[in-house]
Formats: C-alpha cells, sequence, structure tokens
C-alpha cells in the first residue's frame, strides 16, 4: 500500500473539528492548525494521540494535504499571505460562498452561476492541485454520517485527475465513499443551494448507487 500523504487541516471551527474527528476515526493522523494555536491544541488533545497542533506557517510547510476549513474569504486570503508555502500542495476546498440574507435564510456571496472553487482556482500558488470536496454534507450529516452502512457519499471534482487517489483516500479514511463529479467547472453542482448538495435538490445523505443515479 501507498504511504498516506500528510494532511492539515485550517481552522477548528465545525467543519475542521468534524473533519478531524473523522480522519481520527479513520486512523488518519492529521495536523490540527489555527491562527490561535490554543484552540488547535484542546482539539487535538481532544482528539488524542493521531492528532497534532501546530501553527498555520509550520502545518503549511509540513503537510501535503491542505484542508482549508475556514470561510471562503479568508481561503482568499491565506493563499496570498502563504502562496511561497502552498507551492506544489494539494488543496482542499470544503468551503460555501454563502452568507446570512436579510430573511433569516443564506445568500452567496459571489456570482450567481460561480462556484467557490471556480474562484479559487484562479488564485491557486503555483503547482498547487485543487480540489472541492468535503463540503457536500452540512456539519451534522458529516459528523453523524461518517462510518455508517449502507456507507454515505461524498462528492468531490478536481482538473488534476494526478490527485485523485489522493483526495478518494482522504474520504474514505473520512468514512465515506468517494464519488467524482467531474471537474471544478462542476464544482458548483457540489456547493451548497447545488443540485448534489444537502441544502440543495439532493436533500440527504445518499450512497454510492443513489449518487450516481443523479449524476
Amino acid at each position: 500500500m501507498t504511504e498516506k500523504l500528510t494532511v492539515a487541516i485550517i481552522g477548528t471551527g465545525n467543519i475542521g473539528t468534524a473533519i478531524a474527528s473523522n480522519l481520527v476515526r479513520g486512523s488518519r493522523p492529521v495536523i490540527i492548525a489555527d491562527r490561535r494555536l490554543e484552540k488547535a491544541t484542546a482539539l487535538a488533545q481532544q482528539l488524542g494521540v493521531l492528532a497534532r497542533p501546530s501553527g498555520i506557517p509550520a502545518a503549511l510547510k509540513e503537510a501535503d494535504i491542505i484542508i482549508f476549513a475556514i470561510w471562503f474569504d479568508s481561503i482568499k486570503e491565506l493563499f496570498n499571505t502563504y502562496a511561497s508555502a502552498l507551492e506544489g500542495k494539494i488543496i482542499v476546498d470544503p468551503s460555501n460562498p454563502i452568507a446570512p440574507d436579510e430573511k433569516g435564510g443564506f445568500k452567496k456571496t459571489i456570482g450567481e452561476n460561480q462556484s467557490a472553487a471556480e474562484f479559487l482556482s484562479t488564485l491557486l500558488p503555483k503547482g498547487a492541485k485543487l480540489s472541492k470536496a468535503l463540503g457536500t454534507l452540512g456539519v451534522a450529516s458529516l459528523a453523524s454520517a461518517a462510518f455508517k452502512k449502507p456507507v454515505n457519499v461524498l462528492f468531490y471534482a478536481t482538473d488534476d485527475a494526478s490527485i485523485n487517489a489522493d483526495i478518494e483516500q482522504l474520504i474514505y479514511d473520512n468514512g465515506f465513499d468517494p464519488v467524482s463529479v467531474g471537474g471544478i467547472d462542476k464544482s458548483m453542482r457540489i456547493e451548497v443551494f447545488g443540485d448534489l448538495h444537502e441544502f440543495g435538490a439532493l436533500g440527504k445523505t445518499v450512497t454510492v448507487s443513489e449518487a450516481k443515479a443523479k449524476l
């Protein structure tokens, strides 16, 4: 078996915590990084020996796969701040470009026909490879539907087939089956309001057979 790549999660909010918890449950070591090191340390201590806290610069240097479990606007900021450290890395974007609206719901913060991943693909550091993944379920389902039988699906998208195996292994280690929707130009389908997102037309978790029937 090929040795698994080193994973770092940037952010200790709900999504970052759920992903880190799933990876530890799936026996995958993970580096947890946050702007406030004490938050990363607290989460790592909670999760046990497979989780290790770090500052963001050190995590970006050490890890091969960087999961940006933070707000979309913050990802753009870190792309700019740490461009050189992100060169050649596999970058995973689980974000959704949304904000509260005036009616108690949510609205997109970018163009109606644009995805967060498409936007980020135009800002990629040199040699970095992008995948949209780990964000097709709400945080409650991401935590509760992991490692279930029958196995539930997490969709992903990327323009670089060379990282498919690494992204799929990352999804397996989160307790889900991976299903590709194609390139980054299809990523809007797996962001909030998209037809393959839990909070879009899909409306629920699905198995592989159910997912492929939707593609």
